[in-house]
């Protein structure tokens, strides 16, 4: 499922913003369709972008205005398609073009080896100093099943002796259908309006997340319309 908002504090619109000649929530539509997802669906609260990935060939769903997150709106769209508890939904965000297929499988498989987990996603190593320092990129830390301890916006764990490994966060989330019904009516935690990281609730409220560890790096996502410029210059 690929929640899409249309207005976007910073770039309203960007979904249907042309990406090489097709809308980027067609990119998004084409990497998910090539992961081996049974199914694509785009939860959406406009109705044009419904209507332009209708007309791409893809499902669209009508969901409320108001919802504070995109797995708010995913966890609608479930109700609505009265979605088995034990299915396995994917978050795949509507701002990534270039999200591998293979990334998004790999979520979907970590939670189905996991039968405790109630949730799943990825992350990869960080090999530079900015990527680091940068709380606009987001870190997780891992226990010895690869389950998530904790995600931040700071560096974690602190490095007090070399040879340590930080991980970043990719934004990819894998739901048992179940769990997303109930994740909507959690309470929201401190440290998730703290960090503004909704993950963090899952985790306040005892509830486990895979995390499988990814030697491939997420593409950049597009978040400005300078991000979109670049990623012009990217595929062409």
């Amino acid at each position: 499922m690929i929640p899409a908002r249309y207005a976007s504090s910073r770039f309203p619109g960007k979904l249907l913003a042309d990406l090489g000649g097709k809308p980027m929530v067609g990119w998004v539509c084409e990497r998910a369709r090539a992961s081996g997802a049974v199914s694509v669906t785009v939860a959406t609260d406009d109705q044009r972008i419904r209507d332009v990935v209708e007309k791409l060939g893809y499902r669209a769903l009508m969901t409320r205005a108001d919802h504070a997150s995109g797995t708010d709106r995913i966890a609608e769209a479930v109700e609505t398609l009265r979605l088995a508890d034990g299915e396995i939904v994917v978050n795949v965000q509507g701002d990534e073009p270039l999200v591998p297929p293979d990334l998004i499988g790999e979520v979907a498989a970590s939670l189905a080896r996991d039968p405790e987990a109630s949730m799943s996603t990825i992350c990869h190593a960080i090999h530079d100093e900015a990527s680091l320092s940068n709380p606009n990129i987001v870190k997780v830390v891992l226990d010895s099943r690869g389950r998530a301890l904790y995600f931040s916006r700071s560096r974690i764990p602190y490095p007090r002796e070399p040879g340590g490994v930080c991980y970043r966060h990719a934004g990819i989330y894998g739901y048992r259908a179940g769990f997303l019904k109930k994740f909507a009516t959690l309470a929201a935690a401190p440290q998730e309006k703290t960090e503004a990281l909704e993950q963090l609730r899952a985790l306040w409220h005892g509830y486990r997340i895979a995390v499988a560890v990814s030697d491939k790096e997420m593409p950049p996502e597009v978040n400005t319309p300078q991000d979109l410029e670049r990623m012009r210059r990217m595929l062409a």
